[in-house]
């Protein structure tokens, strides 16, 4: 019998099958194989005993949060409390596009703004929306619900972002818990424990525990640059082609930053 992984929590394993919701656990074949089941797999099941036989290969998967076969990831992105951060966000983007998944920016937190700071924020969210990224305040729920149909979409970002209230407001009955932020750490407390899949506007949406922090130590230098729009499509302009806009005469991309045409 076929199915997805929609729920793991400890050693159990929530599959959606065709029909319904089933507990199953995992072979120990996986382990020697080093392949731990991701919420997003499709997988084989053992009607009459409920065990994981088979892991289907995966079109991608992600360390951070732990999905796998993820159509589109909606970088949840708080611009107060916690404090709008240029360097997470970029990391976050090409953590996802790094692995052939779109990176939807959704902004959180406008509505906290002063007069002053929408208007630098307004500068940052133009930029990104100019540079190529699809990028909604969080507010938009039509929109949301509208990329979600029939996709398998993941929820990221930091700590006290406002992933789970995102949901809760697009969908009303999840009724997630929530949490204010922690004044004596400046950040967000984890609310979401583990990483489940729900039903949501005919697609399946993850809600992921949240982080402060995103190691892309894995990636290549070259991989982090083709992995952002502005970086890739400056190559064209800049004096050499393998220019990687660091210490190179003649690159395109430092000559944005001293116009302060690009985000330093």
């Amino acid at each position: 019998m076929q199915g997805i992984i929609v729920r793991i929590i400890s050693n159990l394993y929530t599959v959606k099958t065709e029909d319904d919701l089933r507990l199953c656990r995992s072979r120990g074949k996986f382990r020697n194989m080093g392949l731990t089941p991701l919420v997003g797999d499709k997988v084989i099941i053992d009607e009459k005993n409920n065990y994981i036989l088979k892991i289907e290969e995966r079109k991608n998967e992600l360390l951070r949060p732990r999905v796998a076969n993820i159509d589109t990831c909606l970088i949840v992105t708080s611009l107060k409390h916690p404090d709008f951060s240029s360097f997470l966000l970029d990391k976050m983007i090409v953590n996802i596009s790094s692995n052939n998944i779109e990176p939807i920016i959704v902004f959180s937190k406008y509505d906290l703004l002063t007069d002053e700071e929408k208007k630098e924020m307004n500068f940052i969210i133009n930029y990104y929306k100019n540079v190529g990224y699809k990028v909604i305040i969080n507010t938009e729920y039509d929109k949301i619900l509208e990329y979600l149909k029939g996709k398998v979409v993941a929820l990221t970002g930091q700590t006290g972002a406002g992933k789970s209230t995102l949901l809760n407001k697009i969908c009303p009955d999840l009724n997630l818990k929530t949490d204010d932020i922690s004044e004596a750490l400046g950040r967000g407390k984890h609310t979401t424990r583990h990483t489940e899949l729900m039903e949501v506007s005919g697609g399946l949406i993850a809600d992921t525990p949240g982080f402060s922090s995103i190691d892309l130590n894995i990636l290549k230098p070259i991989e982090i640059r083709d992995n952002m729009i502005d970086m890739f499509a400056a190559l064209e302009h800049c004096k050499y082609r393998d220019c990687m806009h660091v210490k190179e005469d003649g690159c395109f991309i430092k000559e944005q930053i001293k116009n302060n045409e690009i985000l330093k």
